[in-house]
């Protein structure tokens, strides 16, 4: 009789993890309000649920008499994730405490400041305050729900009168009524991550990466365009920042689970902003199971199910410089309108170096304009990895010469295609 397991979420991102459960010969079922959500595709059972209700997914789950519960890729569904595995009494790898930390943008910063931990200047507003800036910051601003991720609801501020407006309408997007005003850290800074393991509350930095990202969308959130492992900043990384995050962690009491942190860098100072306790839309696993041999998603399944999380010999098999070779995922955004033709996808993934891609759309589809400057505007994620740097950048005009997506009208959708990584930067030693 094979083992169930709940699934919350129904995004694309998501739908990778039900197809993995599902190769492990679990019975599959995913709980979403969206009838048509792309995870309810090949699960087994489905339930049109919002994941905020706990009361009834919880009577679904005692009644099917599940095995467990996993969270997938969405941010916003770690917290019920957490009350429905403790009124179910299922293994959860979230804790009071992480929830806080890493769950609420408001948390995180208070977990910053108590560490030691630097995080980007910048303060809160709820319904109630009055809208004012915060003190030595100057515009430009970036204003954010406190508790939304993927890019939804934030802004780019420039002056008073937008500002005010802004902060209005982005308190829409907030479940708990608080936006964030920081600084916004623009084009002259680098944007790098850093993706980790906790097992048996050992945390193991398992993947660093540089983030590329476009900013040819006006005042939106800007969104990364590719990423490459492992970052140019690892080593600066490893000394300066790593020790405080231990410290962090080791206050949070975090057992289990996969964390992934993002960092502006600017003059060498490190400024941590989005963390994501849980499997990532970037998805940094597909690197790490195709070079390194272990798979986050099967780990993460067979702890809802077991309690045991990756094998004996994770910590040999982790290495976050990639056995001194290198990866890169490259994100196709696409411009607003109905897809009319995509070419070359075959192509791409009958290509040598590339290991996988997430799809998202396809021809017949409509990509929003409410969408643009959020993740929801990627097309794929293509997942390439090679002995050096100079292979990942062939691979990019590779992609980059195969794939055509048209409108109607013939005009080309891609944005901005990711630019060749600047090979001297990438060279380790």
């Amino acid at each position: 009789m094979s083992k169930k397991l709940i699934i919350l979420g129904g995004n694309p991102e998501t739908g990778v993890l039900v197809d993995i459960a599902n190769s492990m010969g679990i019975h599959t079922i995913v709980i979403d309000p969206n009838p048509n959500a792309p995870a309810k595709k090949n699960a087994a059972e489905t339930f049109d649920i919002d994941g905020f209700d706990i009361d009834k997914i919880v009577a679904v789950a005692r009644k099917i008499d599940v095995d467990g519960v996993l969270v997938g890729v969405a941010d916003i569904l770690v917290k019920p994730y957490r009350e429905i595995c403790e009124r179910l009494g299922v293994h959860c790898y979230a804790n009071e405490k992480t929830i806080e930390a890493f769950c609420s943008k408001d948390g995180y910063k208070r977990y910053c400041d108590e560490f030691g931990v630097q995080d980007i200047p910048g303060i809160y507003l709820t319904r109630d305050s009055e809208v004012k800036k915060p003190n030595n910051v100057d515009f430009p601003l970036m204003v954010k729900p406190v508790d939304s991720g993927g890019g939804v609801g934030m802004k780019i501020c420039r002056d008073q009168e937008d500002y005010i407006a802004t902060v209005e309408n982005v308190l829409k997007f907030s479940k708990k009524g608080v936006v964030l005003v920081e600084k916004y850290m623009d084009s002259h800074c680098d944007d790098m991550a850093v993706y980790y393991t906790f097992k048996d509350g050992i945390p193991y930095l398992s993947a660093t990466y540089d983030r590329y990202l476009t900013r040819l969308q006006g005042d939106s959130s800007p969104i990364a365009i590719g990423t490459v492992y492992p970052s140019t900043y690892t080593d600066l990384f490893v000394k300066d920042v790593h020790p405080k995050l231990c410290e962090m962690f080791k206050g949070l009491d975090i057992q289990t689970g996969v964390l992934n942190v993002q960092f502006f860098v600017e003059n060498n100072v490190f400024y941590s902003y989005d963390p994501g306790f849980r499997l990532q839309g970037e998805a940094p696993h597909i690197h790490l199971a195709h070079i390194n041999g272990f798979d986050h998603r099967k780990m993460l399944i067979n702890y809802a199910l077991t309690g045991v999380f990756g094998d004996t010999d994770f910590s040999e098999k982790n290495d976050y410089m990639l056995k001194g070779g290198a990866a890169c995922s490259v994100w196709v955004l696409l411009k607003g309108g109905k897809i009319e033709t995509i070419e070359g996808l075959e192509a791409i993934k009958s290509h040598k170096n590339v290991n996988f891609v997430v799809e998202r759309f396809k021809v017949g589809d409509t990509v929003k304009e409410e969408w643009i400057g959020t993740e929801r505007q990627v097309l794929y994620r293509i997942y390439t990895a090679g002995d050096s740097i100079f292979g990942i950048n062939q691979t990019i005009q590779d992609i980059k010469d195969s794939l055509k997506v048209t409108d109607p009208n013939g005009n080309d959708m891609v944005i901005e295609w990711l630019k060749p990584w600047n090979t001297d930067d990438y060279i380790f030693n």
